[in-house]
Parts: structure tokens; sequence; C-alpha cells
């Protein structure tokens, strides 16, 4: 036990990191949250077009955050070295990749986004004129939310690299900021208050963009006025070259990494459109379930975001047995903060869906979904902070088996085969799916406990 308990010291340097990103990505929970509540006033059908749409566009979020993630494995290690142009080259290259990302992902959902919104619409427990309204709604707020995919990318660009070099709490600023200008323009735009005209979902997507809009200013314009604080900020358009060794580098440690997480995302989403076989009721529920959950899921997340970043430095620094040590604490915190956390959700379970306005059935769905999710959230803990353990290492190949193969042999497949050829009930089948990542627990602990992690990958540049 002393092994996994550290002092005061150490806990308060974990959260300093994870503190900010949980602030941040709190926030940003409880606004996404206001934001259902929102348009589930508005009625059930608006809500599950953006649900669906929403979790199309998680797709393109985890390729945004694994092509970032790629080139942070060396930003973090870069600035544990103290190596600044380091730190530039690789933020170079992160633009580089955001950009090329933004384009495919706009080309593709115009080319294809009704195709895939009409994946996840089917008759059972909905009218036709219900699943042709939440196709309608999503197409409308697709097209406004394309427009903010690129200020999306370029501050995750910047706030990522800032995070990495120990600054968390300009972009935890940043996104209070933005998650507040998007809550007010939603309820402006969305009801029609103060003579605007009420938007419905089309007024949501607005506030949305805007707000990323401003996220994006504020976290570009405060690098390159703090670029004391923020060296690697010093010259950084100068020169756009990267050097081609390093490009190749992050290229080969990167591919597995961004791949993995588009790949994760694509199998998400065809697991969720297994639950939709269900009917537009699940689809609801699952909604109204995801967004609560996330809330409660800020802890585990800041916390992978935190092994990554201390995990990361002292790798670069060469301190291999306080890197083993630190990510020791930082798991077994996780994952009885989780125990906590979950164990409070589950009480809670029952009351979010009320705030809702739709039907019984669609609250008692909400409710069993959250209640799985609070049961399993230690399960997540740990697999989180696996994978960010096996990443901080440049172990890219690993984190690509560890998550989707593991995602599309196991637990993909599991949940299509249930849900085409079997009757379970979708909460049966939904929990079915979530304890098979047990089996991912094991695994993880194995990779972990060899250390086949504890490398550094900057020691030659």
């Amino acid at each position: 036990m002393k092994h996994l308990i550290g002092d005061k010291k150490f806990y308060g340097n974990v959260l300093k990191v994870a503190v900010p990103i949980m602030i941040q990505n709190g926030i940003s929970n409880f606004v996404s949250l206001l934001d259902n509540i929102m348009i589930g006033q508005v009625g059930t059908e608006q809500m599950s077009g953006i649900a669906i749409v929403n979790q199309l566009l998680f797709v393109f979020y985890l390729g945004i955050f694994g092509a970032l993630s790629a080139a942070g494995i060396f930003s973090a290690q870069f600035y544990g070295k103290g190596d600044h142009e380091g730190v530039r080259h690789a933020l170079r290259f992160k633009l580089y990749i955001t950009i090329g990302i933004v384009l495919l992902g706009i080309i593709a959902f115009l080319a294809f986004g009704d195709q895939l919104i009409l994946l996840y619409l089917h008759d059972e427990g909905g009218t036709t004129q219900s699943l042709d309204a939440a196709l309608r709604y999503g197409r409308e707020y697709l097209a406004v939310m394309l427009i903010g995919l690129l200020p999306f990318g370029l501050e995750e660009a910047y706030a990522s690299t800032l995070r990495e070099c120990g600054e968390t709490t300009l972009p935890m600023l940043a996104g209070i900021a933005a998650v507040f200008v998007n809550l007010g323009l939603n309820y402006v735009l969305i009801f029609g208050h103060f003579g605007f005209p009420a938007l419905g979902v089309t007024g949501a997507a607005i506030a949305t963009v805007i707000a990323r809009y401003l996220q994006m200013l504020i976290v570009v314009g405060w690098t390159h006025t703090h670029v004391k604080r923020v060296p690697f900020a010093a010259g950084l358009y100068q020169s756009l070259r990267i050097p081609a060794k390093l490009v190749g580098r992050i290229t080969v440690k990167g591919f597995p990494l961004m791949a993995n997480e588009i790949i994760w995302a694509a199998g998400m989403a065809v697991m969720n459109q297994c639950y939709s076989l269900r009917g537009l009721d699940a689809v609801a529920g699952l909604n109204i379930a995801s967004t609560i959950t996330n809330l409660f899921n800020t802890v585990f997340i800041a916390m992978g975001s935190a092994v990554s970043i201390m995990v990361g430095q002292l790798l670069g620094a060469g301190k291999m047995e306080e890197a083993k040590d630190t990510d020791a604490k930082l798991i077994a915190f996780s994952v009885l903060s989780c125990v906590g956390i979950g164990s409070v959700l589950m009480v809670l379970a029952p009351l979010f869906p009320m705030i809702y306005n739709t039907t019984e059935q669609v609250r008692a769905l909400a409710t069993g979904f959250i209640r799985i999710g609070a049961g399993c959230m230690p399960i997540y803990a740990f697999m989180h902070a696996s994978y960010f353990t096996l990443r901080s290492g440049g172990k890219t190949l690993i984190t690509f088996c560890f998550d989707s193969l593991f995602l599309w042999v196991v637990s993909t497949p599991a949940a299509y085969v249930l849900s085409r050829y079997t009757a379970l009930p979708v909460l049966t089948l939904y929990l079915a799916v979530q304890l098979l990542d047990l089996i991912k627990c094991a695994i993880g602990f194995v990779l972990v406990k060899k250390g086949v992690w504890l490398q550094n990958i900057v020691a030659k540049e």
C-alpha cells in the first residue's frame, strides 16, 4: 500500500496538474448538460437529432486528439528535457496535421452526412414522422457545426502544447469563458429571448461555433503575448520547417495513435448504432445518460492527462524509477477517486432524467444507463490510466492493440451479435458489453506492471 500512496507534496503536484483540467472539462460538460436540457425542452426528436450528430462528430474530435497526442508525446518529453525548439517543432506538426484532418472531416460530412445520421434511426418505438424530424434536425445542426471544426482543432493544438509544458490554467480559463458564452447564447438563440428569433437546434449550433472561435482567440492570443512563460511560442511562424527526422519519428509513433483514436471512436459509434436498434427511446435515454456520466467522468479523464504530463516529463528527464513510482500512485488515486464518485452517482441517478421534458420510458432507460456507468467507473479509470501510461512512453502500437483492437475484436462484435440475434433488453445488452472491459483491465495491469512503457524517446534529439 505504501507503494500506491504518495505524500502531501505528491498529491499537491497531482492536483496542480489535474484540477484545472477537471474544472475545464467539468464546466464544459456541465454546460453540455444544460444545452442538452434546453434542447430536451424543445422536444425528443430535436434532442435525438443532435445526439446522433454529436456521436458522429465525436469520431472527428478523437481524430484530432489522436493526431495531437502523437506530437504531444514528444512535446512533454522535450519540455522535460528543456528543449524549447523541440516543443516548437512539435507544435508546428500539430498545426499541419490539424488543418489536414479538418479539411477531410468537412468533405466527409458534406458528402455522407445524411447517410450517417440514418444509420441511427430505426422504427422500433418511433413513428415515421418522428424519425424524419430527427433526421431534419440533425442535418440542420451538422450544417452549422462544420463551421466550428477549424477553430476547435487550432485551439486544441495550442492548448494541448500548453498543458504538456505545465501551463494548465490558461486553457482552463479559456474553456470556462467559452462555455459560459455558449450557455448564454444558447438561452438567447434556442428559445428566442431579447428580440432574437427562436432558432432551436440551429441556435444551439451557432452558440457552440461562436464559443469555439472565442476560445481559440483567447488561447492563441495569450500564447503569443507570453513568450517568456512559454518560450516555444517565440519565432513559431518565422519558419514553418520541421526537421525531416522528427517528422518521421512523430509519424511512426503517431500514426498508430491517431488511427487508434479514429478507429476507437468509430467502434463506439458502431456500438451506439447497435443500441439504437432498440428504438428512438434507447437513443434518447443513452444521450441523457452520456451527458450526465460525462460530467462525473471528468475525474478519471483529468487523471489520465496527469499521467500523460507528469510521467511523460519524468521519462524525458530520464528518471525511470521515479516515473514508475509516480505512475503507480496516479493509477491508484484515479481508481479510488472513482469508487467514491461512482457511488454518489449511483444514488443520484434517478434525479437527473427528471429534469428532461421526455417520456417516463426514456427517463427509466436513462436512469438504468447512468447506474451502469456509475458502477463501471472504477473500471474505466483503471483502463484510462493504463492507456495513458503506455502512451507516455511512446508505445503507440501497443496502445492501438490495447484500445482499438480490443474494441473491434471483443466489444463491438459482442454488441453486434447481442443486438441483432437476441431479444435482450437494451440495459442488459449495455451492461454485458461494458463488463467485457474487465478483460481489458487485466491486460492493462500486465502491460503496466512489466514496465514496457519505460522509454525516453527524445534522448537523441
